[in-house]
């Protein structure tokens, strides 16, 4: 079961507040750990002051020896002690202040918010209170703006609970309630898992990872395996430290939520796929193709296109030939992707994709019935299917068509059975990403391989890759979780 441990430095510190057996003074803390081997413990820390080797750093420290979840950790408090957000300008920083402040207060050259587990009582500031907590994680901060020119941050800093009014009370006690609402649940009698690996879903994808059924698959084999498979989404960002791994089942992007909770699961020390790095090197296929040629991997004949470089548009067409296939550099599922007939329908096409990317990637045209897709796993072949194209399009995907004519079949085959070289292709690819999770599309014409792309979110869809193996599919990655988990656990223990 989960434990909430609420750490003061003085009794009177929570004089304020209903009286509740969460609550131990620091010194009762540091002298006696709170909670045993069965218990996952996720300790508040609203010490004074977190300063060096003071009461409040100590808190967090041994805390972290103990394995406890502690807020702030050890490494926010350096971080905040390092300053090194302060003086960045933040965009439309400027509008924000001046939006809301008063009238008599336009000359104001200084300001500061309190922000409570990342809420703030000014709501034009609300996704900024959010960004910073999410930088430095801390129960209570105060960030402070000054203005010459524009508004920038002049400082972030930890508040001690004992330094608010009734009103700011009533406010970080509205917070707290909310941000430990999982945690003040009635605890089950015990534990029945001995890992809570979190699943980062979106119910309202059109095109997820995996379908309804697959993620039902996923619990079931986490279930066998004494794992707690929990289905979570973007508004949880603050819940991660309460688990023991991140499985993203959600389409991955760098400039989202979902390179944040990669991220922060990393940071955390949590298993986590995909990992950020593999984020960062799938999702864009400019520096994928980077990638696969400075490792001597066979790809199509590729060029990038510069915006507001004609010259270089003009000269693809004579170094690949028409047809040719146009990319913005983090489409995914076949969007963003155009086939081009002529130098015309080029020079619209670039127009078009050069609105959302300022470098494109043109590549040689290379036709085939059907894709190969290889499921690779900590760098061993989990599944292989045949994707086939679409009814009368070129992609697997046409996103212009209705009902079921936007992809193509299927047909989920034994790796075994998968050709040698196809197979082969897809290890060396992943293993210059990673260890994770990947699926990597090739395409053969006859006996020429090439990589297409690694996905670092591979499709898992229930009644495609799951096909061959079953359910032994999502027990076989469950089961890699668990190896992890247990590789991490012992790293603590020893």
């Amino acid at each position: 079961m989960t434990r909430l441990v609420i750490v003061v430095e003085k009794a009177s510190d929570w004089g304020s507040y209903y009286p509740s057996v969460d609550v131990v003074t620091a010194m009762d803390y540091l002298r006696e750990p709170v909670g045993g081997d069965e218990e996952r413990t996720h300790v508040i820390n609203l010490c004074r002051s977190y300063k060096y080797l003071g009461t409040g750093y100590y808190v967090s420290l041994l805390a972290e020896a103990r394995g406890h979840r502690v807020m702030p950790s050890v490494r926010t408090v350096n971080d905040l002690r390092r300053r090194s957000l302060y003086g960045l300008a933040i965009d439309d920083l400027n509008a924000k202040l001046t939006h809301f402040l008063p009238a008599g207060g336009r000359d104001t050259t200084d300001f500061g918010i309190l922000v409570y587990f990342g809420e703030t009582a000014y709501p034009a500031l609300q996704d900024l209170a959010r960004q910073v907590f999410e930088t430095y994680p801390c129960p209570l901060l105060r960030i402070e703006f000054e203005r010459e020119r524009v508004w920038q941050i002049s400082s972030v800093k930890p508040v001690g609970l004992h330094t608010l009014d009734d009103a700011q009370e009533d406010a970080f006690a509205t917070e707290l309630d909310r941000f430990s609402k999982k945690l003040w649940r009635k605890p089950r009698a015990r534990r029945l898992y001995r890992y809570d690996l979190a699943m980062l879903v979106d119910p309202n994808e059109a095109m997820p990872p995996s379908n309804k059924k697959a993620l039902k698959s996923f619990i079931a084999a986490g279930k066998e395996l004494g794992i707690e498979v929990d289905p979570i989404g973007k508004n949880d960002y603050q819940r991660l430290a309460e688990y023991d791994g991140l499985f993203i089942r959600e389409t991955t992007a760098s400039d989202n939520h979902t390179y944040s909770f990669a991220h922060r699961a990393e940071r955390e020390g949590m298993v986590v796929m995909d990992d950020p790095s593999s984020i960062l090197r799938c999702t864009n296929k400019i520096f994928l193709n980077d990638l696969m040629v400075s490792r001597k991997l066979a790809v199509p004949r590729t060029e990038i296109l510069y915006r507001d470089d004609t010259k270089g548009l003009h000269d693809v067409a004579a170094k690949l030939g028409f047809p040719l296939v146009l990319k913005i550099p983090d489409g995914s599922f076949s969007r963003g992707v155009v086939k081009v007939e002529s130098e015309e329908h080029l020079e619209k096409a670039a127009g078009e994709l050069f609105q959302h990317s300022a470098l494109l990637l043109a590549q040689e045209f290379v036709y085939t019935d059907f894709d190969w897709r290889v499921g690779v796993l900590n760098r061993e072949p989990l599944y292989a299917c045949k994707y086939y194209m679409s009814r009368g399009h070129w992609q697997i995907y046409n996103h212009g068509a209705k009902g079921t004519d936007k992809s193509g079949g299927f047909e989920t085959i034994p790796v075994r059975d998968a050709p040698a070289d196809v197979v082969k292709l897809a290890l060396k690819a992943t293993s210059a990403v990673g260890d994770g999770l990947y699926g990597v599309d090739l395409k053969q014409v006859g006996d020429k391989v090439v990589v297409i792309e690694v996905n670092d979110n591979p499709s898992i869809d229930a009644g495609v890759e799951d096909k061959y193996l079953g359910e032994d599919l999502y027990r076989r990655i469950m089961q890699e979780f668990l190896r992890r988990m247990e590789r991490k656990r012992m790293g603590i223990l020893t």
